[in-house]
């Protein structure tokens, strides 16, 4: 059977999500998350073909995620349902410093997955494949599935993208630099959030951090930098985008939203700093709700909003 080609290849942990409202104490929202699968949906959302690599339980959780790509045309043909591990959860709660997660993930299907389980010619006929630090912090095995997605992709001539989403809760941070330092080595786009890649790279400075990540082999560098907006670099040209004044609800997925969004953007129109203009816009447009799924804007939405800005309204 020939393999179906995609725009976008998502590799990583698909999660249920249960996101605490301001409302009722004690209620929670169930929704969807796992960053590399909500990349896929914002992704699929400014019209990407998008599909999905990974594993699930065979669960409610994991029944409802693949409701979930179905509805947003995400293709889930590569993702095994594993017989008894279940599909991974995690709790989104508010507080006054911001989200807080917590996390039910040991020993779920996500963190058995390996090299083996990956479609070598799915990989080969994608435009990009994406992964991150999540991707490899849950296991040996999920982590090594990555880097050889990455050889596979890079061998075919095939782009790879990385966010380097740290969470320490995962692993040490020593082992998560070499880590995520050898997988950005094999990346041509690298996606760093600043508070992530201060702890990584030990440098505050958003122009170091760039330079550090191009001086791995990065051909773009993606910064995100929250409040303060982002940063677009190459090794010939960067530029800083402003942040997009809204009112912000839940910023659970804009890290994510901007991933997709980055990535869509470069596809259609090869340029790092109209997809990081783009991106810059569709990361705020995620904040107005809850959850890491819900509020990610489809390509209309994002538009509207540049038109908009360019307007000066």
């Amino acid at each position: 059977m020939t393999a179906r080609h995609f725009d976008l290849l998502c590799l990583g942990e698909p999660l249920g999500e249960f996101n605490a409202t301001r409302g009722e104490a004690g209620a929670f929202l169930f929704g969807h998350g796992g960053d590399t699968s909500n990349c896929a949906v914002a992704a699929a959302r400014q019209g990407l073909s998008v599909g999905y690599l990974g594993a699930l339980g065979d669960d409610s959780a994991g029944h409802s995620l693949r409701a979930l790509w179905s509805r947003e045309g995400i293709d889930d043909s590569h993702v095994a349902t594993h017989p008894t591990a279940p599909t991974g959860l995690y709790f989104v709660e508010h507080g006054p410093a911001g989200h807080v997660f917590s996390y039910l993930r040991a020993g779920s299907a996500s963190s058995l997955y390996g090299p083996r389980d990956l479609p070598a010619d799915a990989i080969r006929s994608a435009r990009i494949v994406q992964a991150s630090g999540i991707s490899q912090a849950i296991s040996a095995s999920a982590c090594d599935a990555v880097f050889a997605a990455f050889e596979t992709a890079r061998q075919a001539g095939v782009l790879t993208a990385y966010d380097t989403n740290l969470r320490l809760k995962l692993w040490p941070l020593t082992r998560a630099r070499a880590i995520i330092h050898a997988a950005c080595a094999l990346s041509d786009i690298v996606l760093p959030g600043l508070d992530d890649a201060a702890q990584l790279t030990g440098l505050s400075d958003p122009d170091r951090i760039a330079d550090f990540y191009l001086g791995l082999g990065a051909k773009v560098v993606a910064l995100t930098m929250g409040s303060e907006g982002s940063l677009v670099a190459t090794p010939q040209r960067r530029e800083r985008f402003r942040p997009i004044r809204v009112e912000a609800i839940d910023a659970t997925g804009a890290g994510d939203c901007y991933d997709g969004a980055f990535l869509a953007e470069y596809l259609r129109t090869d340029d790092a700093f109209a997809a990081g203009a783009y991106a810059n816009v569709a990361a705020a447009l995620s904040t107005q709700g809850y959850g890491a799924v819900a509020p990610l804007p489809r390509r209309a939405d994002v538009e509207a909003r540049i038109a908009m800005e360019a307007a000066g309204r």
